[in-house]
C-alpha cells in the first residue's frame, strides 16, 4: 500500500517502532559536535571519529588551544576526516567566531535566539544550513530541525515532497508537522539516518525497510 499523505509523525512512529530510540548525536561536549559536525561534510562518520581521536591525542578538545593552533597543523591532525586542509579552515573559522565573539563561552553564545544565531553561523564561511542546524540542535539543544541527504532522499522517493524541493522548504514541511521539541527533533533525524543509511542509499534497497509500504505503487521515480 502506498500513501503519499502519511502524516511524518506515523513516519516516525514507524521508525522508532523499527529501530528503538538512537541516542545520538556522538560526542562527549558540546565543542565535540561542532568540531564534528564541520568535520562530516562529505565524509563517513567513521573517518570523523578518527580525525576526533586525533584531537584528543594532541590534546586539542578545548576552544583556547584549538585557537592558537596553526592551521597547518590542524590539517594533518584532521587528515582522515577528507578534505582536511579546507576543513581546518572552516573549523579555524568557526573558533575563531566564537572566541572573537563570545570570548570563547558556549553556554554564553547557545543562550542566544536561535535564528539569530543561525544567521550568524550562516555567515560564517564553510558553514552550510545542515551544519549550522547540527551544531544548533545537538551542541546547542536549540530548535531546528536537521535537514541531510538522507532526509531528502526519503521524503523524494516517498513522493512527499516534490523533487525539486530545497533545503528550507524540506525543513519547513518537517517543522509544520512534527512536535516542535529538541528530543523529538534529534531523534527523528537519528533514525532518518539509521534508515538512510542502511536502505535509502544512493542506490536504494528497499527491501527490509521499515518504510517499504509507503512507497508509490508505479515505483520510485528518480528525475532524469
Amino acid at each position: 500500500m502506498s500513501d503519499s499523505n502519511v502524516s511524518l509523525n506515523t513516519v516516525f512512529e514507524k521508525l522508532l517502532e523499527h529501530y528503538g530510540p538512537q541516542d545520538w548525536w556522538p560526542g562527549d561536549s558540546p565543542l565535540e559536535i561542532m568540531i564534528g559536525a564541520v568535520l562530516t561534510q562529505n565524509t563517513s562518520w567513521k573517518n570523523v571519529e578518527k580525525a576526533i581521536a586525533n584531537l584528543k591525542d594532541a590534546d586539542l578538545l578545548h576552544l583556547g588551544r584549538l585557537h592558537a593552533t596553526r592551521q597547518e597543523e590542524l590539517a594533518e591532525i584532521i587528515r582522515p576526516s577528507g578534505y582536511y586542509r579546507l576543513k581546518a579552515k572552516r573549523l579555524a573559522n568557526l573558533i575563531d567566531h566564537v572566541v572573537t565573539r563570545y570570548d570563547g563561552d558556549l553556554e554564553w553564545m547557545f543562550s542566544h535566539d536561535v535564528t539569530t544565531l543561525r544567521e550568524e553561523l550562516l555567515s560564517i564561511n564553510g558553514i552550510g544550513p545542515e551544519t549550522a542546524d547540527s551544531i544548533l540542535l545537538y551542541a546547542g539543544n536549540l530548535k531546528t530541525f536537521v535537514v541531510d541527504a538522507y532526509t531528502a532522499r526519503i521524503l523524494k522517493r516517498h513522493g512527499w515532497i516534490e523533487w525539486e524541493a530545497d533545503y528550507h522548504q524540506i525543513q519547513d514541511h518537517f517543522v509544520g508537522q512534527v512536535p516542535a521539541e529538541v528530543e523529538h527533533y534529534n531523534e527523528f533525524h537519528a533514525l532518518i539516518v539509521r534508515a538512510g543509511n542502511e536502505f535509502c542509499r544512493k542506490t536504494p534497497k528497499c527491501e527490509g525497510c521499515p518504510l517499504a509500504c509507503y512507497l508509490p505503487e508505479s515505483g520510485i521515480q528518480e528525475p532524469e
